[in-house]
């Protein structure tokens, strides 16, 4: 049987795995419907509230005068999101009023481009580490991958604008096999008992961004796909069940898949970018590269193309992924920043502290 696997968020928020599976084939991707977890915050802070999911509060928002009531109304910083799509940059996490209110102004202005939508959720600000769960599910039943803990800022020591993800590593300490049971009773499965009361049948992937708090696991954010970078980690400690795994979700029988294995070890995952970004990029520039892949060391491609004459060049804003595995992370990030050094392109951007939480040099 011929299976599909939709990576990005957009196609399915435009109902792309509903014709799919219109057509016959097993769709590993939610539909139209349950895109909506993704693809409007404020549906899903609703739905989170419903289903009694311990997030931050929030106060939805359909034009820049309201939003700026709000804030007014509330006098401190708060968070700021664009309602729909905004290729992980739509999230400004305000550290004073006047930051709150550019960014309530750069939504609305279109900044973000019209998938973000006309609307905003303003939250209130909370505290604490954060870390990415994922859920492969069948609607009903789950399997839990390892947790991951992603960078969103540009700039070292976790400075500046959000992104879509500077790099990752897994397995993150943050959460024991005690603390994973933990967001599958609060959060992942309240979340999924309420998309079947809406009559949504979830076949997918549920990304629970997560702020570990001081009162347990907050939901950030959801996503309906794997995200990245903590999809370039994990994939390498997945075992080869992970094929068979997911073609039974998209078939609602995840009761009959193989047990999927995790490989022991460490996975690294540093994000070359181009030059500006996550602001306006160059493009266009070559690249050379003379690292050798293997089973501990492998390179993606995200924001590239091939010109006319099948050279490789830069074409998007994070161009290229490298990720590593070892016995621990010291040598897994070790890895991963030689095999980087291999890897050249004009106004190449990376950050040198990825995995600064839990590496010793």
């Amino acid at each position: 049987m011929n299976l599909v696997v939709v990576g990005p968020e957009a196609p399915l928020a435009e109902g792309l795995a509903d014709r799919l599976r219109a057509a016959g084939l097993a769709v590993f991707g939610p539909g139209a419907d349950g895109a909506r977890l993704e693809a409007s915050k404020h549906w899903a802070k609703a739905l989170m509230q419903e289903a009694g999911v311990p997030t931050a509060g929030y106060w939805p928002a359909g034009s820049r005068e309201e939003a700026l009531a709000v804030l007014e109304a509330q006098g401190r910083p708060l968070v700021v999101k664009a309602d729909g799509l905004a290729a992980g940059k739509g999230v400004t996490v305000a550290d004073t009023v006047l930051e709150a209110r550019e960014a309530i102004e750069a939504i609305f202005s279109g900044r973000f481009g019209t998938a973000a939508g006309s609307s905003v959720v303003l939250e209130e600000r909370t505290h604490g580490p954060e870390v990415s769960v994922f859920a492969l599910t069948d609607g009903e039943r789950m399997v839990l991958l390892p947790p991951a803990q992603d960078h969103k800022r540009i700039g070292e020591g976790d400075t500046g604008p959000n992104t879509g993800g500077m790099g990752a590593y897994a397995p993150a300490p943050l959460l024991d096999r005690d603390g994973l049971e933990q967001v599958r009773s609060l959060v992942l499965e309240p979340t999924l008992a309420s998309l079947r009361a809406r009559g949504i049948s979830y076949r997918g992937v549920i990304y629970a961004g997560l702020m570990l708090t001081a009162s347990g696991p907050s939901v950030i954010e959801f996503n309906c796909r794997f995200g990245d970078p903590e999809c370039e980690t994990l994939m390498p400690l997945l075992g080869p069940e992970l094929a068979a795994v997911l073609l039974a979700c998209a078939l609602g029988r995840l009761d009959r898949a193989p047990r999927l294995t995790i490989q022991p070890g460490c996975s690294a995952c540093v994000i070359a970018a181009a030059e500006g970004y996550p602001g306006r990029i160059r493009r266009g520039d070559a690249i050379e590269s003379s690292l050798c892949t293997s089973d501990t060391l492998q390179l993606f491609h995200a924001g590239t193309e091939r010109d006319a004459d099948g050279r490789c060049r830069t074409s998007g804003g994070r161009v290229l992924a490298v990720v590593a595995q070892a016995g621990d992370f010291d040598a897994a990030f070790e890895r991963a920043y030689d095999g980087l050094a291999q890897v050249r392109f004009e106004g190449i951007t990376f950050r040198r502290d990825i995995g600064h939480q839990v590496r010793s040099r």
